[in-house]
């Protein structure tokens, strides 16, 4: 079955909180690329095609979930209601914020913060939406149909994925820097906290590695 059940009982409850990790995520995507430091894999190449395309990063984080959604679909690999809500969503956040938070240059330490802040945020935000259970993000079904298909490991796939998207992105002009590096390094503890905070269960098959933009 491809398409999980819909617990309709609860879900009022879980959309909400599901749009309050969705609007935390995209304000942290949105505060790592305003602090000019570099960003997440994904957010590198998202703001790549959208200075090339002109334009906004959140539109192309939402046409690109449709794009790895549809390759999750061909590799057949199950989603939820919150995979495509996770695609209309985080980007239209993302956006927002942009809007609301200025561009910081020249100021290592305030971007610093902002760099540290926003990978706090950003773990807190995919707890608070992971455990909802209402289905993996695109990025993260990719990561599962690539195990499934492949036989590799989680960290394998997840890392075989990132490496491939930040290059394309950092070759296309993306904003990829030491912040990149760092994110890389503290992205899955931030989470790890997310969920002990929380008391998030995860999805036995994303392990305490995943997160999804």
């Amino acid at each position: 079955m491809l398409l999980k059940p819909i617990h309709w009982k609860s879900f009022p409850l879980d959309l909400l909180k599901i749009q309050l990790g969705f609007g935390l995520f995209g304000m942290s995507v949105a505060i790592l690329i305003r602090a000019n430091l570099g960003t997440s894999a994904w957010a590198v190449l998202d703001v790549a095609l959208s200075q090339i395309f002109h334009v906004t990063p959140g539109t192309i984080t939402v046409l690109m979930g449709f794009v790895v959604l549809s390759l999750v679909l061909i590799m057949r690999e199950p989603i939820g209601w919150g995979t495509l809500a996770n695609i209309l969503s985080i980007g239209p956040w993302e956006d927002f914020s942009l809007w609301l938070i200025p561009s910081v240059k020249d100021n290592l330490p305030l971007q610093i913060s902002m760099l540290l802040i926003a990978i706090a945020i950003l773990g807190l935000s995919s707890a608070i939406y992971i455990g909802v259970d209402a289905g993996a993000g695109p990025r993260d079904s990719l990561m599962l149909a690539i195990k499934r298909k492949t036989g590799a490991s989680i960290r394998v796939a997840r890392g075989a994925i990132e490496v491939t998207v930040v290059v394309i992105g950092w070759l296309l002009g993306g904003p990829a820097g030491l912040g990149t590096i760092v994110f890389a390094l503290l992205i899955g503890p931030s989470v790890q906290m997310g969920f002990k905070l929380f008391k998030v269960q995860p999805h036995r098959e994303l392990d305490s590695e995943v997160e999804d933009g």
